[in-house]
Parts: C-alpha cells; sequence; structure tokens
C-alpha cells in the first residue's frame, strides 16, 4: 500500500531541508582559486581547535583567537589557553598559525547572562554566550583585516551546528566580514579531535567552561 504525502514521518522533512554547513565549506575552499585568505578562528579550548587547526590550515592563514569570558575558573582559564599554545607549537601545520590572546573579563559573560543562570546546557543562555564569544571574534577580524571569521564550536556534538551558524552569518551582516560556515564534526571531526587529543596528551575537561555547566555536570554525576 503506498503512502500518502501525510503519513511522511516528519524527520524525512526535516533533513529534506537541513542545511549541509560542512558542503558550503567545501564549496567556499574548492573556490580559493590558489589562494591563502587570513581567517580568525575563535578557539573554544585545545582538544575541540586540534582538528579544525589540522583540516583549515591547509587552506588559511589562522589567526587563533581565544576569547571565553565564561570559562570558570580563572585556573580553568590559565589552564585551557596554556594548553591551545602548546597545541599550535607542537603540531606541523602547512600555513601561518598564530595565538591571538582575547582579554578575560569574566563579568562580561555574567552581565550578558543575567537572568539566565537557570536555563539548561544548549538553552537561552548558551545562545547568548555563542554570540557574545563570536561577536568579539568578528569584531576581532574586521579591526585586524582578516578576510573570515568563524568558531571551533561546532565540532561538539552537543552544540547546535545550525544555531551557531545562524548567529554568524547574523554576525557577517553587522560586522561587514565574511563568516566561514561550518560543521566541524562532520567527516568524523569529533572522533578525529579526541585522536589528536590523546597523540599530543591534551587536557580535556569535562564541562563547557562557565560555573553553571560545571554545576550541571556535578548534579549530573551525583545523580547518577
Amino acid at each position: 500500500m503506498l503512502r500518502q504525502w501525510g503519513d511522511i514521518p516528519k524527520i524525512t522533512l526535516s533533513m529534506i531541508n537541513k542545511i549541509n554547513y560542512q558542503k558550503q565549506l567545501d564549496d567556499i575552499i574548492d573556490h580559493l582559486g590558489g589562494t591563502t585568505p587570513k581567517l580568525l578562528l575563535h578557539a573554544c579550548c585545545a582538544p575541540c581547535s586540534s582538528y579544525c587547526l589540522e583540516y583549515l590550515s591547509q587552506y588559511f592563514e589562522i589567526g587563533v583567537l581565544y576569547y571565553n569570558p565564561n570559562i570558570s575558573p580563572a585556573s580553568e582559564y590559565e589552564k585551557r589557553i596554556n594548553e591551545l599554545k602548546r597545541l599550535v607549537e607542537q603540531m606541523p601545520m602547512k600555513n601561518k598559525v598564530t595565538v591571538i590572546d582575547g582579554r578575560y573579563v569574566p563579568s562580561e559573560f555574567y552581565d550578558a547572562v543575567k537572568g539566565l543562570e537557570k536555563e539548561p546546557e544548549g538553552g537561552a543562555r548558551c545562545m547568548v554566550c555563542y554570540e557574545l564569544r563570536l561577536k568579539e571574534a568578528a569584531l576581532y577580524a574586521k579591526q585586524l583585516g582578516f578576510d573570515y571569521f568563524t568558531t571551533t564550536l561546532t565540532i561538539s556534538p552537543l552544540k547546535s551546528s545550525k544555531k551557531i551558524n545562524d548567529i554568524g552569518q547574523r554576525l557577517q551582516e553587522e560586522y561587514g566580514v565574511k563568516f566561514l560556515p561550518s560543521d566541524f564534526k562532520k567527516k568524523e571531526g569529533f572522533k578525529r579531535s579526541i585522536q589528536l587529543s590523546h597523540e599530543y596528551n591534551l587536557y580535556r575537561q569535562n564541562y563547557c567552561g562557565c560555573e553553571f555547566s560545571k554545576s550541571e555536570v556535578s548534579l549530573r554525576k551525583v545523580i547518577e
């Protein structure tokens, strides 16, 4: 018996309309025409950056911006940025990669997410945090003359690539700097980041970064 159109599962229609950000990135790379554009890459940590850098440094000259005022405590912030610098020093890459120290002012994060403290991970608080950090990346890219900006955040299986790319594309219009679309978890990117983390003995944190995500992880462990 043939199915009627209305009987088609909703997930099928959703899959038809899903944007393939990896394909968009592939298309941009395919049309670089032998040039090496400058890319401002916002980085959240060394493990997530590992695959992104291995992949993107084949095609771009990269400035890695470490701007993450959400990270708590300060000792965790220092540990993560030091691991990122060590990774960039030790990992061979085709094109030039430099680390840009962003400012660490936790009040910028707390002011931005005020009233959203009790939101679950992946909710409204996280969207505000993504935008806060991507906005800084767009600003740096514009001021320093980069051709593109993007972020390592889409490598996480726990983060919505669509929401992150939507923010980036909106900021592209606002700042006049091209946003590089991505879904770095594709092409087994997340799996490769784990392999590289082991290869370079990188510190892998067990929470996203802010005190709220840390508390949620701790609570989950207690429940389990």
